[in-house]
């Protein structure tokens, strides 16, 4: 029987894992750009760390480890992580007295989901977040969204960035005279563009809202114009819930400080957004790519309390998270990986003996302090195997060594995608390559 892997997960050669660290250093180095700093955390958790964390319908989702050889004293069930942001509100209380305030964290691990996998949809799959904790000043906000610009600027994907605040949709509520009801609102109205609103109008009714609350709401969800012209009609439509007028408030510095630096991305009020996650207590976020049909690419928001829950209370936060796997897929698509990007090795040597061997090993260990990635084949197997190994690697140029540049004290490099043949000394050689090293 041929061996396979679970549904909703996927295996990554040699060109899909260079494609995804081109992505990982893209995001890595932007986050180092802006002050953070790399953490990990354990692929599971204790099940009591995770559950009641993500709402009910998160809940139902956790991988759970039931039989984990555990003794007596140690908590039995575990769970694989849902998300990084629990497992870091975690870490913060666990070493609180080794960390400056406000903390810059960025982690990029994989996180598991028990979804029913399907396009864009994975039971594993990669996150790559920031967040910065001990400080509630929403410039924090504005920084993580200059990220997500920047991030998409070296992508070159096209996306939106959209926001929203969770006090505005608490308003919303209010006015609505369904305060209790405020998660099963933020939950349906989350969907509407996977459902539809008649689709969302149902889910409300059957979380039990009157039809009159849900009347209401109409306006709301489907209100359109400018992020001026949004925030003025909310001013008005708020008037009487200071929550929900303390959220608009949020909402227009992030975008009136986010518009003073350099920025390609738009940001826009979107007050159908609503993010699943019940942590979240202020700005919320997600990034919709522009050119493809996929489910949002980046996501997150502001949380007051997170690390309340681990008994440490008054610790606001906020972060953002990348979708790795998706943004692949984007990039795959719309094929925006530069060229250099699967190639692996620079230079072949291609072995006609072990005398010619003996003269290259050599040059290959000056050329390898250069910086030049390059590898001698094996065996001294016929011209026309090695070049074939040479074309199916895409190896982009080729070291000759044969009797007469042995003689000479050179070699003969054969640009792989021309043609072109030159002699050169080892010098020349490296000098040549480096200029051609990304």
């Amino acid at each position: 029987m041929k061996p396979s892997i679970p549904k909703g997960t996927r295996d990554f050669g040699p060109v899909e894992m260079a494609r995804r660290n081109y992505i990982f250093d893209t995001i890595r180095s932007v986050y180092a750009l802006y002050g953070f700093q790399q953490i990990e955390t354990p692929a599971m958790e204790n099940l009591s760390t995770l559950m009641g964390k993500y709402g009910e319908e998160g809940d139902k989702l956790l991988f759970r480890i039931q039989n984990s050889g555990a003794k007596a004293a140690e908590p039995a069930e575990k769970g694989l992580r849902y998300d990084l942001t629990v497992p870091f509100a975690r870490y913060v209380v666990q070493h609180r007295e080794e960390l400056s305030l406000p903390f810059r964290r960025f982690q990029i691990q994989p996180v598991w989901r028990a979804d029913r996998p399907q396009k864009g949809r994975y039971r594993e799959f990669y996150q790559c977040d920031a967040d910065v904790v001990g400080s509630d000043s929403l410039l924090n906000e504005v920084e993580l969204m200059q990220i997500v610009d920047e991030v998409f600027r070296r992508f070159g994907i096209r996306v939106c960035i959209k926001i929203n605040n969770r006090k505005i949709l608490t308003g919303i509520a209010e006015i609505i005279g369904q305060a209790d009801k405020i998660v099963d609102i933020t939950v349906a109205i989350d969907k509407l563009d996977k459902i539809g609103l008649d689709n969302v109008n149902a889910e409300l009714r059957e979380c039990g809202l009157p039809e009159e609350a849900i009347e209401k709401l109409q306006p709301i969800i489907q209100l359109s114009g400018t992020n001026d012209e949004k925030l003025a009609t909310m001013r008005q439509v708020l008037a009487s819930s200071e929550t929900g007028l303390r959220g608009i408030s949020e909402v227009e510095y992030v975008i009136n400080n986010y518009q003073l630096s350099i920025v390609n991305c738009p940001l826009e009020l979107d007050l159908t957004l609503a993010r699943g996650l019940n942590y979240y207590t202020g700005c919320i976020f997600e990034v919709k790519a522009l050119d493809v049909e996929i489910g949002s690419i980046t996501g997150g928001g502001r949380y007051d309390n997170l690390t309340g829950i681990f008994g440490l209370p008054g610790l606001s936060g906020v972060g953002i998270s990348f979708g790795a796997d998706r943004i692949y897929d984007v990039l795959n698509q719309l094929d925006l990986y530069p060229e250099t990007v699967t190639t692996s090795t620079q230079l072949l040597f291609v072995n006609f003996g072990e005398a010619e061997a003996a003269y290259c090993m050599p040059i290959i260990a000056q050329a390898r302090q250069a910086r030049i990635r390059c590898e001698i084949y094996p065996d001294a197997t016929k011209m026309k195997k090695q070049m074939q190994y040479a074309n199916q690697k895409q190896v982009p140029f080729v070291a000759i060594v044969g009797e007469n540049e042995m003689a000479e004290g050179k070699l003969t490099l054969k640009n792989m995608t021309t043609g072109e043949q030159q002699l050169l000394t080892p010098a020349e050689l490296i000098e040549l390559l480096t200029m051609h090293n990304p």
